[in-house]
This record gives structure tokens, sequence and C-alpha cells, in this order.
């Protein structure tokens, strides 16, 4: 259901859109501008603290950002829940071990930018500029409350390898599993 409604968000999206001109804080207190996304791959994992489905697949994220970093991907968590203590999520970013810098996003402008909903969904921002993924990490989750052993489609993986090829991504759009992000007005 969501593919559908993505295709039909996408002139409000951030298909073939220039990013978004900002500047946001990490959680070690360092600032991150859309500057050094110039002429890179991005991948933004938006998330959350307390959403089991988002918290368990930082294991995989942190696989995923070190099997692509040497190629030049960059990659960036994404705090959905603006209503956070910032203590409480540089608490959370040390208790889960993320590898990857997590921005705060207050005003939710990168949210906005490529219209996340869900904790955990992804986002990949093409080396020129536009989204040419969003959507799930991988099919591991099936449902609330249903996952398999192990994922059979690598979806994020997939539109990192497309994206870094320079190909079309063959499944842009995917349905992601996880909690909902509260849009903030």
């Amino acid at each position: 259901m969501k593919g559908w409604i993505a295709l039909g968000l996408l002139a409000v999206a951030a298909w073939g859109k220039d990013t978004p001109k900002f500047s946001l804080a990490d959680t070690a207190g360092v600032a991150h501008t859309d500057a050094e996304w110039k002429g890179a791959e991005v991948v933004l994992f938006f998330i959350t603290t307390d959403c089991p489905i988002s918290n368990g697949y930082v294991p995989e994220m942190n696989r995923i950002a070190k099997d692509y970093a040497l190629r030049g991907v960059r990659f960036y968590g994404v705090m959905t829940d603006t209503t956070v203590p910032a203590a409480d999520v540089r608490k959370h970013v040390k208790d889960f071990a993320y590898t990857f810098p997590v921005l705060f996003d207050p005003t939710q402008i990168l949210v906005k930018y490529t219209n996340a909903d869900t904790n955990p969904e992804t986002a990949v921002i093409a080396p020129h500029g536009g989204m040419t993924y969003l959507g799930r990490i991988d099919n591991k989750v099936e449902g609330f409350g249903a996952q398999r052993p192990q994922a059979t489609q690598h979806d994020l993986r997939d539109a990192i390898s497309a994206t870094l090829a320079g190909r079309p991504v063959a499944k842009a759009v995917t349905t992601p599993i996880g909690c909902s992000i509260v849009r903030v007005n």
C-alpha cells in the first residue's frame, strides 16, 4: 500500500529534487550540512529511541555502513522524534553502538524532504542529488511480531549498489514495517 502512496507523492517528495539547505548537529555536537553530501551517495536511516523494530535493526545498519563506507557512501541516522531529550538520544546512540553520526532534526527537514513516515525507514540520495530509494532495509521483519530468521531480500543494499553503479534502482519504493513518525508542524 505504501508503495502506491509514495508513487502518488513523487511530485512532493525528494525524487529528482536537490537536497535542502540544512545544518544539523549530531549527538557528538558536530554540525553537518548539505555541503558534505555534494558528490557523495548518502543513506539516511530514520530512527527513534523507543521503536523495538528500529532498535533491532541497528546491527544491520552498522554492517551496511561498514560494507559501503569504503566505497564513499555516507551514512547518517536521523532522529525523528523531536520530543526526546538530547541526553536520552545521546545515551541511546551510545547504548546501541551506532557507528555513524545520528542527527538531531528538530524541524524534520530531512523527514519532510524524503517523505519518510516509519522508523526504521531508509532513503538513498544520489551523488548528483535526488532520492533513488525510499523504504525498508530488508524483508526480515514481515509484520509486527513476525520476522524471518534471515532476510531474503536486501532492498537497501540493492538500492545502494544500483545507485553506485549509476543504474536505476529496480525497486525504488518498498514498504517499511515499524513505528510511525510523528510529524511536527
